[in-house]
């Protein structure tokens, strides 16, 4: 499970993270720091790698734009103004329509789509802390990866502005984006095997 570290007793701002050092990776949830380490594994990298392109390669000359991690995305409660944020994430990818989020430092505000890649370190915030909070904020869909399932688990917003049944899809099926109509994911290349360049 995510440690805090030496940060675990107290609550820190985003005006506190930026003073942190360059070199360490953090997360605020609700004031609560979370230690980002240890680095991803190769194959949360190649999972990373490719639905990057695959968004990039679609979203090309369109007014949505995607970005991964590093990329910090503040989510301020209401009453916080930026520095005093108590929520900075680091999704491993999010897509954002809006221009108007987006500053020098990243994403100010709910992004449409995020999607977190599971490891054994952030397994247990991403079910959890993350998927309250990016129903909270009103992220559009918030997808969860599993790469040693080969299988991507999608929420998408109701009317109701809450997460409905999640709809779940599997190495060779593609994944639509809702408020993209015309975009859909390739499982077969995301969980590609590099040994044989054949989906597993």
């Amino acid at each position: 499970m995510p440690q805090a570290a030496t940060k675990r007793d107290a609550r820190y701002t985003y005006a506190d993270y930026l003073q942190w050092p360059d070199y360490e990776r953090w997360e605020l949830i609700g004031g609560i720091a979370y230690n980002m380490t240890p680095a991803p594994s190769t194959t949360h990298q190649r999972v990373s790698r490719e639905l990057f392109f695959q968004f990039v390669g679609h979203l090309k000359g369109k007014k949505c734009e995607v970005f991964n991690a590093p990329f910090d995305v503040r989510l301020p409660a209401p009453g916080e103004s930026d520095l005093t944020a108590s929520t900075v994430v680091q999704p491993d990818l999010v897509v954002v329509c809006d221009p108007a989020k987006l500053d020098e430092q990243g994403c100010k505000g709910a992004p449409d789509l995020v999607v977190e890649i599971l490891s054994p370190a952030t397994a247990a915030k991403d079910l959890k802390e993350k998927f309250v909070l990016y129903e909270r904020v009103g992220v559009e869909e918030y997808w969860i990866v599993h790469p040693v399932e080969k299988a991507v688990t999608v929420y998408r917003r109701g009317p109701e502005g809450l997460y409905g049944r999640p709809s779940v899809y599997t190495a060779g099926d593609r994944v639509p984006v809702g408020f993209l109509p015309e975009l859909e994911i390739d499982l077969a290349m995301v969980f590609i095997d590099p040994g044989t360049e054949e989906a597993v």
